[in-house]
């Protein structure tokens, strides 16, 4: 630590926050305009498909006179969960609003951004955001708190080479979300072109009734659902960070959390499928797990010969709720209609897609052991214990 130095943050970089859009600047297409929620969804390597947007001309007239983010600089969550960092990519374009986002830029060779960011992440940066957030319902962020910010230094040839190693545990779990994206999305196309484009195996011979293929039926969701289990579910305050149990619920995150309460265990032989009766969300799970309260409804198919529940799932993605905005969906769901094809096709399609979600599992197990390595080595690299 003979090496390291206490510095004030606003010396190493400049830290400001977006220009002012109100509401009436919003569009409907555009340049994506992101608050805190899309940014802690670009840092767990998740998509953003649903923003605001601003006018492209808006967007131009803010880059001229004051500037928008560019690669390299560093976006901080200040309004709601608070804390989450997140480096700007050559790919990004998008603008976001102020009070919700702080923007570092400028750095100086005191500080690595990527060294930045691992200290945001850090339990010392954690702790550090948390002791000068301000406000009571919603603690916000204040710029110049983090303009006075203490945070230890090492060289600046060693905080790169601490981004470096802790970068190498990222990309690799970026790389396995890209696999798990392509092979949800090789799972879709093959339903869309059986079951939507009806180019299933043996279609050429296959008689088409009132837009039905012979020997399929058209059945409600909700007339294709079993009864399940009905187990004590884990209340939100009640998810732990670890433990025996993985806590499946309607957020966007895979595994909410976990527990050790025996009695909330759902055991699965059978994938289920979890669907959020407020956020849409559905997740296909193949493993054992706790029911979080609260809008999680379990979905077993009641014919897992014609429609298995790799079929079911992607039955399901493809339904569109949107339109009926903030609301209890699970009945509107039920009410949809969905095809019930024969037998020998269910099993083809399970027997391919079945295949794809086996492979995506063991790629959420290497990112779950990555993750844990990672952060078990982020403390000891952020304080000096490990040598590099």
């Amino acid at each position: 630590m003979s090496e390291w130095k206490k510095v004030k943050l606003g010396e190493c970089c400049e830290i400001t926050s977006a220009k002012r859009c109100h509401a009436s600047d919003r569009s409907r297409e555009g340049i994506p305009f992101y608050c805190s929620k899309e940014i802690i969804q670009l840092d767990k390597g998740e998509e953003v498909l649903y923003s605001d947007y601003i006018p492209v001309d808006l967007y131009n007239s803010i880059s001229k006179k004051f500037g928008v983010p560019k690669s390299g600089d560093l976006l901080l969550t200040t309004r709601g969960t608070n804390g989450i960092p997140y480096i700007y990519k050559d790919r990004d374009c998008f603008y976001f609003a102020d009070g919700n986002l702080s923007w570092f830029k400028n750095f100086s060779n005191q500080l690595d951004v990527r060294y930045l960011y691992y200290w945001f992440k850090s339990y010392v940066g954690k702790h550090s955001v948390d002791a000068i957030s301000k406000g009571t319902a919603q603690k916000a962020v204040p710029i110049e708190g983090l303009r006075s910010l203490d945070i230890e230094l090492p060289t600046f040839n060693t905080q790169r080479r601490i981004a470096t190693i802790l970068s190498r545990y990222d990309s690799l779990i970026e790389n396995y979300q890209k696999q798990i994206k392509l092979l949800e999305e090789a799972a879709q196309r093959l339903y869309k072109e059986w079951f939507v484009d009806l180019h299933f195996p043996g279609y050429e011979t296959t008689k088409i009734v009132d837009g039905v293929p012979e020997g399929w039926e058209k059945k409600k969701v909700g007339d294709m659902i079993s009864k399940t289990q009905r187990n004590k579910q884990v209340a939100a305050n009640n998810y732990r960070v670890s433990g025996k149990i993985p806590v499946i619920d309607q957020s966007r995150d895979y595994i909410a959390g976990y527990t050790d309460e025996e009695e909330c265990l759902v055991k699965v032989n059978v994938p289920y499928i979890v669907f959020g009766d407020h956020t849409r969300i559905l997740k296909y799970i193949p493993f054992s797990f706790a029911k979080g309260a609260d809008g999680t409804q379990l979905i077993m198919s009641n014919d897992l010969e014609r429609m298995p529940q790799s079929l079911f799932y992607n039955s399901l993605i493809e339904i569109d709720l949107s339109n009926y905005s903030y609301a209890r969906h699970f009945k509107y769901l039920k009410e949809e209609v969905i095809l019930l094809p024969s037998k020998y096709v269910a099993r083809k399609y399970d027997s391919i897609v079945s295949k794809y979600y086996q492979s995506i599992q063991r790629n959420r197990e290497q990112i779950r052991l990555l993750t844990e390595a990672r952060d078990r080595l982020l403390p000891k690299l952020m304080c000096g214990e490990l040598e590099v």
